[in-house]
């Protein structure tokens, strides 16, 4: 008999990979959410990362639901939750341990789960197997077995989409291990990569985003030097690129649910072992530091301009984490509203990718594109949407009253007065 899946959380990873699951097998993509399942149900994708077209061909195949009474008859369990962080900065594993106790429910014998949210090593085996013998009364590679891979999903990319993008695998046996390794490899066309163990797959996801945001901070704290010897950071950057072994990375804000987070799955265990990373907990600071020195850079720039900074008004374009995304989990723009509200600025942000607003957040919103009026006293450019990139420099500066301000945060407007 042909396995049946179901994938566990019908997010930004979930959704994709029953798509392409379903093009080979029999899925029930679950969620908790069920305005999200009906959206899903409807034929909508509000994450843009699956077309109408693609949810419509998968029908024959794929199924949602909101009831677990549903997932029952299901053979393979593949668990895409969101890992996020506290207030503290540390590991918050609930959705993970109440996804676990739910496929535990259903558990059967010979039944596989696999996990590919982000973790540090360890999680699985140590915490998510516990649930899923407690919940089902079976007995872990005896009577149901596990399997890590990790998600590489990019929210916003069409290029390296779920099936060309390689997939690392792991399973809790040896056995397991080549039947989790066989099932990716019948959907991914980019081929698979078979580790020795779930801890070493678990590691080497988490060290994917670890890395980047180290990169990142140290190009960061580049960019703030390099502005206090006012040299273009971009153009020294580009310098640099022409030699082979350079890694080419801009400054900006670090946000999203994988850079920003991520790294934190690492030094929590590390320091539970006793190890202090420094390294990556510096860059961390260095990487979230960066929206307040763009508001006081944008402070200083009013008062350079003798502008009044107390009920001044900023247009800030863009709020979703990432260009061409309308995902705004840990964006880190709110950091440069939060900021630029403490010296009593008042900020308009224009997004034409986000529709939804988070309810809480202090300051305006724009639907449409701004209006063509003297209205604002300074430009933060801090998301490179490609929609951005029709605006003229007359037409920003149309925008703004007396002297022309426009901090450009991602280097890429010819138009800046001020970028990083």
């Amino acid at each position: 008999m042909k396995d049946k899946i179901c994938i566990i959380g019908m997010g930004y990873v979930g959704l994709p990979l029953a798509v392409a699951f379903s093009e080979k097998y029999s899925v029930i993509g679950f969620d908790i959410n069920c305005a999200r399942i009906k959206e899903l149900q409807s034929g909508i994708d509000s994450t843009l990362e699956v077309p109408s077209e693609a949810l419509e061909a998968s029908r024959a195949k794929l199924t949602f639901s909101d009831n677990p009474e549903d997932i029952r008859d299901s053979t393979i369990y593949i668990v895409t939750v969101p890992t996020p962080i506290d207030k503290g900065n540390k590991p918050d594993l609930t959705p993970l341990e109440k996804s676990s106790e739910t496929v535990g429910k259903a558990l059967k014998p010979n039944d596989i789960v696999i996990y590919e949210s982000t973790v540090y090593p360890g999680v699985t085996e140590e915490i998510c197997v516990p649930i899923l013998e407690s919940s089902s009364g079976l007995i872990y590679n005896q009577d149901f077995f596990c399997g890590y891979s990790p998600e590489r999903i990019n929210p916003g990319d069409k290029e390296h989409t779920v099936k060309n993008i390689l997939k690392v695998t792991s399973g809790s046996t040896p056995e397991i291990a080549k039947k989790v390794d066989s099932l990716y490899s019948s959907i991914i066309e980019a081929g698979t990569h078979l580790v020795s163990s779930i801890k070493v797959a678990e590691a080497s996801k988490v060290i994917e985003n670890t890395q980047r945001d180290v990169n990142i901070a140290l190009i960061n704290e580049l960019a703030m030097i390099f502005n206090e010897m006012k040299i273009d950071t971009k153009e020294v950057i580009e310098a640099a690129a022409t030699k082979w072994n350079f890694i080419k990375l801009m400054p900006g804000l670090v946000g999203g649910h994988c850079i920003g987070v991520d790294p934190y799955y690492l030094t929590y265990k590390a320091e539970e072992l006793g190890y202090k990373p420094n390294l990556i907990l510096a860059s961390r600071q260095i990487n979230n530091g960066m929206g307040k020195y763009v508001a006081d850079a944008t402070i200083k720039e009013l008062i350079d301009k003798e502008k009044l900074v107390k009920n001044s008004k900023v247009l800030i374009l863009g709020y979703s984490f990432k260009e061409n995304c309308p995902d705004t989990r840990n964006t880190r723009v709110i950091d440069i509203i939060t900021n630029l509200n403490k010296f009593g600025v008042n900020c308009v942000v224009y997004d034409p990718w986000v529709k939804k607003w988070e309810d809480m957040l202090d300051f305006e919103t724009l639907e449409i594109k701004p209006t063509k009026e003297n209205q604002y006293d300074a430009i933060i450019l801090a998301v490179n949407h490609n929609e951005f990139e029709s605006f003229s420099r007359e037409y920003l500066e149309s925008l703004v009253k007396d002297e022309f301000i426009l901090l450009d945060v991602k280097s890429a407007s010819a138009s800046y007065t001020w970028k990083l």
